[in-house]
């Protein structure tokens, strides 16, 4: 690795540790300073692309709302040539609406993975995060497992056609052999 490279790598490491801690203070304004001209911000498991200024402030002011008490908790940093990971744990209350589900007042506390990209003048140009939103649905209390009591009752009572065709498959399986 030379010289440039480690200082490059550095420098985009403090830009991203500033930037969290930005998050971390809820200082919206210097959260925006830390993006280039034309920032993304990528939320995979929502298939939700924010793009250009406007719509990156927007996604934080959201996300503000829902979780006005939002912690960032970077456990883990992985610095590459072309982009900044960061493994996370994000936690906070839910208080506002967040994807047409009302406020449930629970906590939430889940791991997440960051991925940072730059511009050349080393501004971030975007951010994708990855995370389990099953877990995050499960911990609001609207997810439950399918294997468990209450998750079976919610197949059957969400399902009928789908567990039909399968009793129906099954039955004329059991008819063939």
């Amino acid at each position: 690795m030379t010289t440039a490279t480690h200082n490059t790598r550095a420098t985009r490491l403090e830009h991203v540790e500033r930037h969290i801690r930005f998050e971390n203070e809820h200082n919206l304004s210097a959260v925006m300073s830390t993006f280039g001209p034309d920032p993304r911000y990528d939320d995979e498991p929502s298939d939700e692309h924010h793009i250009g200024r406007d719509g990156v402030l927007g996604y934080y002011q959201s996300l503000l709302k829902v979780m006005p008490d939002l912690h960032i908790d970077v456990q883990r940093r992985h610095v590459g040539d072309d982009a900044v990971l960061m493994e996370c744990r994000i936690s906070g209350t839910h208080r506002g609406t967040w994807r047409g589900l009302p406020a449930t007042g629970r906590q939430v506390s889940f791991p997440l993975c960051a991925v940072y990209t730059f511009t050349d003048e080393g501004e971030l140009a975007g951010e994708r995060i990855y995370y389990d939103r099953a877990t995050v649905l499960a911990q609001l209390g609207v997810f439950r497992d399918p294997e468990s009591p209450s998750g079976r009752l919610l197949i059957l009572l969400n399902h009928p056609l789908t567990l039909g065709r399968a009793a129906w498959e099954a039955i004329s399986r059991r008819r063939a052999h």
